[in-house]
């Protein structure tokens, strides 16, 4: 029986593709992004992580085991919200595709009942996974990060060549797309960055669009919480003003642009 572990199902989202979703989190991820807002979902193993209650701090275990149909039937309980508004199921995390038998069985089970499904994916994975999955998808939600190779292995652990490759991969093929771009004071959100994935951006085929994803303070708990420092201590999101001189620049090349997903 196939198997895979989940760290958080989140019901009626609105940002991580169209309509209501459920979006739902795949634990362990190959990357060790500096500014993850999931540091709870790195780790493939469950974690432990503190809790506040009225009888003081205790102890919860983030992750758990399930099997394909008992995910299936928790995503079917909100088929009424996607038949009505357009919306599905999206698959994030972690990365996804570091369980690929699991989310290919459970996209098996959403494509019998018609239910859209997205991949939120860094696309850091084996092409040959990549190729079979594809075509169980409804819709592709790609981080692009950093486009220097130095850089991106400096601030994410791990090397962007497959990830330019699978981004081409996608780009080829049938599967709509999304393209996303986290904005990392310093980071990502440099002036070179930008405009090196500006110019990459001009030559993809098939892309439907822009997501820029602002940084956010939201991880600083979950740091905590796991008794880890915080690597994004001290570092503040974009103003508003910054994110949307970014999102002008970007529409004016003809991108459909997005604040958020």
């Amino acid at each position: 029986m196939t198997q895979g572990t989940i760290f958080k199902i989140k019901r009626y989202a609105l940002h991580d593709g169209p309509g209501i979703r459920t979006t739902v989190f795949f634990k362990g991820c190959p990357l060790s992004c500096r500014w993850c807002h999931n540091p709870e979902g790195i780790d493939p193993r469950p974690v432990s992580m503190v809790k506040a209650s009225p009888e003081g701090a205790v102890h919860e275990t983030v992750g758990e085991v399930m099997e394909v149909a008992e995910l299936v039937t928790a995503i079917e309980k909100d088929q009424l919200f996607y038949d009505e508004s357009g919306g599905g199921v999206t698959f994030s995390g972690g990365e996804p595709l570091a369980q690929p038998r699991f989310l290919e069985a459970v996209l098996d089970a959403c494509n019998r009942r018609d239910i859209h499904a997205a991949l939120d994916t860094s696309g850091f994975a084996p092409a040959a996974v990549l190729d079979r999955l594809l075509p169980r998808l409804q819709l592709v939600l790609f981080d692009l990060k950093i486009m220097d190779a130095d850089l991106h292995r400096k601030y994410t652990g791990v090397s962007n060549e497959s990830i330019i490759e699978n981004l081409n991969r996608i780009d080829g093929g049938l599967t709509p797309w999304r393209l996303r771009i986290p904005l990392i004071p310093g980071m990502t959100d440099t002036q070179t960055n930008l405009e090196q994935i500006a110019r990459f951006a001009a030559g993809l085929k098939s892309i439907q669009g822009i997501d820029l994803l602002p940084f956010h303070r939201i991880a600083s708990g979950k740091y905590r919480r796991l008794g880890l420092a915080d690597p994004m201590a001290g570092i503040d999101p974009p103003s508003p003003d910054h994110v949307a001189a970014i999102k002008d620049r970007f529409e004016s090349t003809g991108f459909d642009v997005s604040i958020g997903g």
